[in-house]
């Protein structure tokens, strides 16, 4: 009986995002940990800071897949709205968590958590706080959504603090062999390899530099013998093109 393969989604959450301000990362370093810890991100979403967009895409999200996490809007302005939206999307009280405010009141000094500050400490009634070694306001889970900063150091220091309690299967592997064999006349070949290696993802990404196209066709799968088997056939196959295969 085949491994269950667990399954993630991303919740890119700011519309600083949207317009073009800010550059997202958070999304590329999740897809590669989460691949590492043996969990299959299935999809990526990038809603505004507006209320019922995040609570639509929440509820969806978090029905779909085993895991859920958010990035972004849990600063302490007006715009940073995740926290409230995730209470409404769950049906609990938005409340000011007692362990945050804790954390919170001991990181200032006398006088300096102000009304703003507070808000960092609100979360969802019944959320477990996931620790922030940074700037020490935290984010947190509930259920299966897991509510991080969208500061990329910090997210990233919240989620190793985390990763640990992530439940996967056996880690994604991934194999690469580029070529100068266009796409056009390697697409009949790789799609036969694909029905093959059934359960493997393989995926064709072009590119250009320096006058030169080359191909890269990337294999992934938690099977290290059919992903060997799969770049070995795949070699002959750029070799009987008249190309030359370079494993990346």
């Amino acid at each position: 009986m085949s491994e269950r393969i667990i399954t993630a989604a991303v919740l890119i959450i700011g519309n600083e995002i949207l317009s073009g301000r800010t550059q997202d990362v958070n999304l590329n370093y999740l897809a590669k940990r989460l691949g590492e810890l043996g969990v299959r991100l299935m999809e990526a979403r990038i809603v505004p800071d507006v209320d019922h967009r995040i609570v639509k895409a929440v509820n969806e999200l978090r029905a779909a897949y085993d895991y859920v996490f958010t990035t972004g809007g849990i600063g302490p302005t007006h715009d940073d709205i995740t926290s409230e939206s995730l209470a409404k999307a769950f049906g609990v009280p938005h409340i000011l968590h007692p362990e945050a405010h804790a954390l919170m009141a001991a990181h200032y000094a006398p006088g300096q958590l102000n009304a703003a500050r507070l808000r960092m400490a609100m979360t969802p009634e019944g959320a477990e706080l996931v620790t922030n070694p940074i700037s020490k306001a935290p984010g947190y889970r509930i259920g299966n959504v897991h509510v991080l900063a969208g500061v990329p150091k910090i997210m990233q220091a919240m989620f190793e603090g985390m990763a640990h309690q992530i439940k996967g299967g056996k880690p994604v592997k991934s194999r690469s062999i580029s070529s100068g064999v266009f796409e056009g006349a390697l697409a009949a070949d790789l799609k036969a390899l694909q029905e093959k290696y059934a359960e493997l993802d393989l995926g064709s990404y072009p590119s250009y530099s320096m006058g030169q196209v080359r191909v890269a066709i990337v294999m992934r799968g938690t099977d290290e013998a059919r992903l060997a088997a799969c770049a070995e056939e795949w070699k002959a196959t750029i070799v009987r093109l008249g190309g030359t295969p370079v494993e990346d």
